[in-house]
């Protein structure tokens, strides 16, 4: 065992890849484990030690990170039988999106083993991750949070929304449903004016000028749907999970959220057209098929000449 290893690392996808590897080029020794050997691999060759399992990273770590898929693997890592719970590890910073009931029953179940969770869930996809721009919404205990800031600041800029386990859920479940809403609105209006002749750069550029200016048409636009690349980082699969976790939040408090139930819809259908693993700004392309038109921009023009060349 490395006894100087002090933060481990379960979960190296696309975002727990970039936020292991933040750690690692800011001078701290990771100790990491992932299903995938190929993942856990790729960061051993960047001077990471690979552990046998959740457990065996529990044994060597005291502060532990999860970068999971959902909610069900999150509760098992943190509470399974060959989870956290029979370490020395006495932090464990949940970077997933779960939802606040279950972030609270982990919460709980972890404290009966003397360990604390950081409900850490983040934003900005694997582009924020890997340059350290990420939004991190932290709920924790004050002396919890303060442990663990420094380390968080390495993934981007940190708030601390409170000192109960799952508000931080809370908080990024709006969040998530306010970008995929912008995403959902930008695809239609986007499609609707290339439809009537209008170009969808001199588009985006009017409404980053105007009142309809929103995260899709900054970023999510111009970087993946006008170069025609749909590779913005996050799997519409993993999006329609979160809409869901938000309307099931909602309505357990009694909440309609009809524009979220429309995503939800748009979600569903992506999904189906173009699977899961799909970029979400592929929604966009579902709304094209319905106008038989492309949101086909200069970049993706440029793109196309340098690759016949």
């Amino acid at each position: 065992m490395a006894d100087d290893i002090s933060l481990g690392f379960i979960g190296l996808g696309s975002m727990g890849n970039a936020m292991a590897g933040r750690l690692l080029d800011a001078g701290h020794r990771l100790v990491v484990y992932d299903r995938s050997q190929a993942a856990v691999d790729a960061l051993v060759a960047r001077g990471a030690v690979a552990a046998g399992g959740v457990a065996d990273v529990a044994r060597q770590a005291r502060i532990v990170f999860g970068s999971l898929p959902t909610p069900d693997v999150v509760r098992e890592v943190a509470l399974g039988r060959d989870g956290l719970t029979g370490g020395m590890a006495r932090l464990f910073v949940d970077l997933s999106t779960t939802g606040p009931r279950v972030s609270s029953a982990v919460a709980e179940g972890l404290a009966q083993a003397g360990i604390t969770l950081v409900d850490a869930p983040v934003s900005g996809g694997r582009a924020g991750a890997l340059k350290g721009g990420l939004s991190i919404m932290a709920s924790a205990p004050r002396a919890a949070f303060d442990e663990v800031e420094a380390l968080l600041r390495v993934f981007g800029k940190v708030f601390h929304v409170g000192d109960r386990a799952g508000l931080a859920q809370t908080m990024k479940l709006v969040n998530n449903i306010i970008s995929v809403a912008a995403l959902a609105i930008t695809s239609e209006g986007m499609v609707m004016g290339v439809k009537a002749g209008l170009d969808p750069d001199v588009m985006i550029d009017v409404l980053n000028a105007s009142s309809g200016r929103n995260s899709a048409t900054t970023d999510k636009f111009p970087r993946a749907v006008l170069p025609r690349s749909f590779d913005f980082g996050f799997a519409s699969g993993l999006s329609a999970k979160d809409v869901r976790l938000c309307l099931q939040e909602a309505d357990a408090m009694g909440l309609p959220m009809v524009v979220g139930a429309s995503v939800q819809q748009m979600l569903s259908m992506t999904n189906a057209m173009f699977g899961p693993q799909s970029d979400f700004t592929s929604m966009c392309r579902l709304v094209e098929q319905w106008a038989d038109v492309e949101v086909r921009g200069r970049a993706a023009e440029t793109e196309k000449a340098g690759a016949s060349a």
